[in-house]
């Protein structure tokens, strides 16, 4: 029996599910390794970039425009807040609650941040063409958008 050569691969290896799941993995290598060089984490960069784009909020606000869920944004906040990335000051409408904003501190860490993720794109997409960079980002926003729809109606039905 003659051993398969090096260029053959299994089929499984040339499916699409496959192919996204493992440069999925590099993407998230990558910008683990960016992230952590700057000792941060990517719940750190989505926090202050939405505080940075739509301005102070709620943790419970902040949580919902992130997609961070609740049981994560109280460590998350805890750990920026411990940096003095944000800041923590009680809701003048509702003193129960707490309104969290970034600080001149927490926006040259969103711009470390920025940098780290500039760098880590540009390494996961190197063997692109700047055409094929944007169509393949076009796909796969058309892919998830797709899903997260379907989920979003599987999750609407009743029981």
């Amino acid at each position: 029996m003659e051993a398969p050569s090096e260029e053959t691969h299994p089929r499984w290896q040339e499916l699409p599910s496959w192919l996204l799941t493992q440069s999925a993995n590099h993407a998230h290598r990558l910008v683990t390794e960016g992230f952590s060089a700057v000792h941060a984490r990517g719940y750190h960069y989505r926090v202050l970039a939405t505080l940075e784009e739509f301005g102070p909020a709620s943790q419970a606000e902040l949580g919902r425009r992130s997609g961070i869920h609740v049981s994560e944004m109280v460590a998350t906040i805890n750990e920026l807040a411990e940096r003095e990335l944000v800041e923590r000051a009680p809701d003048p409408a509702d003193r129960r609650r707490n309104v969290i904003s970034l600080t001149t501190a927490g926006k040259r860490q969103l711009r470390r941040l920025e940098k780290q993720l500039a760098e880590r794109q540009e390494e996961l997409l190197a063997p692109l063409s700047p055409e094929e960079r944007e169509r393949f980002t076009e796909l796969l926003a058309k892919l998830l958008d797709h899903h997260d729809r379907r989920a979003g109606a599987a999750e609407a039905r009743p029981g």
